[in-house]
């Protein structure tokens, strides 16, 4: 494999060089492989029209390659519904009332249990719950079945890591970039690398 993408023992990656840009928080995720493909990218004689980042997640890769303009435009795609949630309505016009609720939500227990226990009626709504679950349940895990943090850091609980000016900044800021990123469900995305959107979209 090329040692532009795959660093070596030594080569220790900062992940704390990394610009924190996605509203999702994800231990163990793709924060490491930022600089590898910020490197790769570089290295190349001119930007690739389109980077693809399959299993988004976060999309602190491709967040990364539009916010640096390393490609001329990036394609997110996500199979989870929850996370395409967000995704949708960040890049699909709903980015200032996302923000919006975020600023407004007062973060109580029961304002949580009450917003994770309803049936979501639409994207916004599922969005919301999902960056909601992402901030308060225990390592970021999003199944509805994981524990709400209980101590968090310094004692603070359910509000360790519920940053509501920096999230609804990070949205905005995403949404300020919709013209160079687009978001696709996974199984649409594939149908589309595969020209048959059209049939099946």
């Amino acid at each position: 494999m090329s040692t532009l993408l795959w660093p070596s023992l030594k080569d220790v990656v900062n992940v704390a060089s990394v610009p924190h840009r996605s509203p999702f928080r994800y231990p163990g995720g793709k924060t490491w492989l930022v600089p590898q493909v910020r490197r790769w990218l570089l290295a190349k004689k001119h930007p690739p029209a389109i980077f693809i980042e399959p299993f988004a997640g976060g999309a602190i890769v491709g967040l990364t390659v539009a916010f640096e303009q390393l490609a001329e435009h990036v394609l997110l795609a996500e199979l989870d519904p929850a996370v395409a949630a967000v995704w949708q309505a960040v890049l699909n016009g709903r980015c200032s009332a996302l923000a919006d609720r975020i600023a407004e939500f007062e973060l109580t227990l029961d304002n949580v249990r009450t917003v994770l226990s309803r049936r979501y009626r639409t994207v916004l709504d599922k969005a919301f719950a999902t960056i909601l679950r992402n901030r308060v349940q225990h390592g970021g895990i999003l199944a509805p079945g994981a524990s709400l943090m209980r101590e968090g850091e310094n004692g603070k609980g359910i509000a360790s890591r519920w940053y509501a000016e920096t999230l609804g900044r990070r949205i905005r800021d995403i949404g300020d970039l919709k013209g160079r990123i687009s978001f696709m469900r996974a199984e649409r995305a594939t149908l589309t690398l595969f020209g048959a959107s059209d049939q099946y979209g």
